[in-house]
């Protein structure tokens, strides 16, 4: 549940009239715009880190989803570094993870608000680059965080962990559970999500592998980040592949529904599951043997960071360029990769041993 602190600060911002969402998808886009509009191939301006870290901005929070824990726990953890900057956090966001064009309507709200800056995890790579061009245009700092646009359509990236560590190290653990053979699925988000994609995309490329040549994907279903359509998309997997030993889910959405469904099933323990999901979640399912091992970075730290950066660009200590360096507080320094990428650090995996240790 959301704390009163993240209530009062972050209080949710109605959407723009459709009339306003009609005005802006109608107006035109150049190649020259996209040239001078910023992003981080199109940085405008030099960084200086020696610049004051300034004071009584506004910067707000776009998650894909709100009142979803993950995402809950994520701007929360934006909030305070905000307010630890000494400025002023937002939160919008629609209630659905596939509502694009919901998401587009809040970056245009937030526009109109003229905050110094917004951090954005994209339900699109592509549906909210006109609205977030104009943001920028306007003199909007924009940070996507959790899941990209493409880069031209922002300053700066900050992701969870190395994309390739992620799709990797969760066919790794996968893999270490059913013994390197079987049939296994994958149950992501929403079809069209950056990050999910890009993950899963490094999951078939591990595959090739030949150490994993008796292990064999057999579908990727789409659970669109709902309980409800999780669950059932984990039961319709079983059902089609009757002799599935294993699921990776990379959602925590996704994951915590696979678990409440094997947990109750006979594949409890049988079938394997892994993927990303939080601790709080995940705990009784790992106690009760549902699963044995899941990884995930603690997403408080990805809003902090998210924060920081945002009101880095703000500041003028960094322009989104590749190889400018930062500090954000007390997490350390920080340097701009290719594309304005920024990573959080490497991924945790939790088990019977550790999970009590952490409360997110």
């Amino acid at each position: 549940m959301r704390t009163a602190s993240l209530r009062r600060t972050c209080a949710a911002l109605a959407a723009v009239t459709s009339l306003a969402l009609a005005a802006t998808a109608c107006g035109g886009t150049t190649k020259e715009d996209v040239k001078n509009e910023g992003g981080a191939a199109a940085s405008a301006g030099k960084a200086d880190p020696d610049a004051a870290t300034k004071k009584g901005l506004t910067v707000g929070f776009l998650p894909k989803q709100v009142n979803n824990p993950y995402f809950t726990s994520a701007d929360r953890g934006g909030e305070k570094a905000v307010r630890e900057l000494g400025s002023t956090c937002k939160e919008v966001g629609p209630t659905s993870a596939t509502d694009t064009a919901g998401q587009v309507s809040y970056v245009n709200t937030l526009t109109q608000q003229q905050v110094d800056a917004m951090a954005v995890s994209a339900q699109d790579p592509g549906a909210l680059c006109t609205a977030l061009k104009q943001a920028m245009k306007n003199g909007i700092k924009v940070v996507t965080y959790d899941s990209d646009t493409r880069p031209e359509c922002r300053n700066a990236f900050v992701s969870q962990a190395s994309a390739e560590d992620l799709g990797r190290t969760e066919v790794q653990l996968l893999a270490e559970q059913i013994g390197h053979q079987g049939e296994i699925a994958i149950l992501s988000a929403a079809q069209t999500a950056t990050n999910q994609n890009t993950w899963i995309d490094f999951m078939k490329d591990e595959l090739q592998d030949p150490e994993y040549k008796n292990m064999k994907l057999v579908e990727v279903a789409y659970g669109n980040d709902d309980a409800q359509q999780s669950f059932q998309q984990t039961q319709g997997l079983l059902q089609e592949h009757p002799n599935l030993k294993g699921i990776i889910s990379p959602t925590t959405v996704g994951i915590k529904a696979a678990a409440q469904y094997l947990s109750g099933s006979k594949y409890k323990g049988k079938v394997k599951l892994t993927g990303l999901g939080t601790p709080n979640d995940m705990r009784k399912y790992v106690k009760n043997g549902t699963v044995e091992a899941f990884e995930l970075w603690d997403p408080a730290k990805l809003g902090e960071l998210a924060a920081r950066t945002a009101v880095a660009l703000a500041s003028g200590q960094i322009t989104g360029k590749e190889g400018e360096t930062f500090t954000a507080g007390a997490m350390g320094e920080y340097t701009l990769g290719k594309d304005g990428v920024i990573n959080l650090g490497k991924p945790t995996v939790f088990n019977a041993g550790n999970i009590d240790q952490f409360d997110f």
